[in-house]
């Protein structure tokens, strides 16, 4: 039943496109779109609307997380999986604060992309087998903290992440550099970072990528 299941790929090194490309058409999957760049894989996804997307994270133009955050905006029901050479923890966190369904590495055999096909379309999550889970569960973690902030919390927090302070936050939204005062300290609680004054600056600039997806 695999010709039933359309998909769209998207990596900038043709090599690896292809030979993604030839894999799944030899496994009977239905590729409907090949992109090489992030506007490509965003122009095809709107257009044909695919069940999955497979992408590449590090692409020109628009990056697979962007690709994902400006699909979904628009309310399109594909499901997403990224594939990438990145292990980093700050990437899982970002993938799972978009809450993109599947997640592998490049070096990952090709039963791995199957099975992780089958997982997505069931409504569930897959990850690689070579993530440490102790990455997977302090990004989950972290998630759910993000997740515990008002939108004006959040909302400040992002333009923190952007190097803004205090009373440029103030003047941005309107409000009293008090009332931004009380949102850092409430911030600064609920993500658990009692410390340093530095503390809640520090995390937000090395967390900047998975704040400003929120």
């Amino acid at each position: 039943m695999n010709k039933d299941v359309s998909i769209v790929i998207a990596d900038d090194h043709p090599m690896l496109l292809k030979g993604l490309h030839d894999q799944l058409e030899d496994s009977n999957y239905n590729v409907i779109s090949s992109a090489a760049n992030g506007m490509q894989a965003l122009e095809a996804i709107l257009t044909l609307q695919p069940d999955i997307a497979l992408l590449d994270i590090d692409m020109p133009l628009l990056s697979g997380f962007e690709v994902v955050k400006m699909a979904k905006d628009k309310g399109v029901h594909t499901h997403f999986i990224m594939l990438s050479f990145h292990k980093e923890a700050d990437y899982v966190t970002q993938a799972k604060a978009l809450q993109i369904q599947g997640y592998l590495l490049k070096e990952d055999p090709f039963f791995e992309i199957e099975r992780c096909i089958e997982a997505v379309l069931s409504g569930k999550y897959y990850f690689s087998k070579s993530f440490e889970d102790n990455i997977l569960n302090n990004a989950s973690k972290e998630i759910k903290k993000l997740q515990l902030l008002t939108p004006s919390e959040s909302t400040i927090l992002k333009l923190i992440a952007q190097r803004m302070a205090t009373i440029d936050i103030a003047e941005n939204l309107f409000i009293s550099a008090r009332t931004v005062e009380k949102h850092r300290s409430n911030i600064i609680r609920k993500l658990g970072l009692e410390g340093e004054t530095n503390q809640l600056t520090n995390w937000a600039l090395t967390n900047k990528s998975t704040i400003l997806e929120l």
